[in-house]
């Protein structure tokens, strides 16, 4: 029987790919340099610069300031900018603007969580910084659905490592067999879910083949209908 449920946040619960689009868009409209590059290829380079920095904040090696200009200074280097008046520290504030003002749950997270919590108490598992995922769920109203929130930054140690969700099943004072994650990533979420014994349910929106088609695992393509998801998340949808 289910009786708690750990969800991934960012592209499970918050749109963080889109608002990274949105506020990239801004940039690449924003400064000519950057249009020497299609935006797929915009795109592309800054999602590796952003996970190669993101790894060096979680491991303490620099700040989430300083990891944002570095950035925006690769970016710069990579579109070719040669120009004085191109400062990667006032992209970064461009991006971190835009990127807030369009800050947004998935759809159906909301009606999700409240059904969800009224079954069962729910924790958070992102490899994040602890005030940054406070703040998200905040501003989407999410926290309220929110028992427990746990953080790489905090606990020490990243998913995929089977660590961090023993962390949140003994903060929930449940069992993995008794637990259930959710979340986008195959890699971070289902895999690290699974190692840790807990049964695993990948949100893949975009239909992307499983890396491991052998894997009996569940997937949800939508948070919405709510009913549904929640049969899913509950494992009612097997019986």
């Amino acid at each position: 029987m289910t009786r708690a449920a750990l969800f991934d946040l960012d592209d499970t619960l918050f749109d963080h790919r889109g608002c990274a689009h949105d506020a990239l868009s801004a940039l690449y409209e924003s400064q000519p340099c950057f249009q020497s590059m299609t935006f797929a290829a915009l795109q592309e380079a800054h999602a590796d610069f952003l996970e190669q920095l993101h790894a060096e904040v979680m491991l303490g090696r620099v700040s989430v300031d300083a990891a944002r200009i570095e950035r925006f200074r690769r970016l710069l280097h990579a579109a070719g900018a040669k120009a004085a008046g191109d400062d990667p520290a006032a992209l970064a504030v461009l991006y971190r603007d835009t990127y807030r003002q369009r800050r947004r749950a998935i759809a159906g997270a909301a009606a999700l969580l409240g059904a969800v919590k009224r079954h069962v108490p729910i924790a958070i598992v992102s490899n994040n910084i602890l005030d940054e995922q406070q703040e998200k769920l905040r501003f989407c109203g999410l926290d309220q659905f929110v028992d427990e929130l746990v953080v790489s930054a905090e606990v020490g140690v990243s998913k995929p490592d089977p660590e961090i969700f023993r962390v949140a099943i003994n903060r929930l004072g449940v069992s993995a067999q008794q637990t259930v994650m959710v979340g986008d990533s195959w890699a971070a979420d289902v895999e690290g879910a699974r190692a840790a014994g807990i049964r695993a349910i990948w949100f893949n929106p975009a239909g992307a083949v499983a890396p491991n088609s052998a894997a009996d695992v569940e997937q949800l393509r939508s948070l919405e209908p709510t009913d549904q998801a929640l049969r899913v998340i509950l494992g009612k949808a097997r019986s």
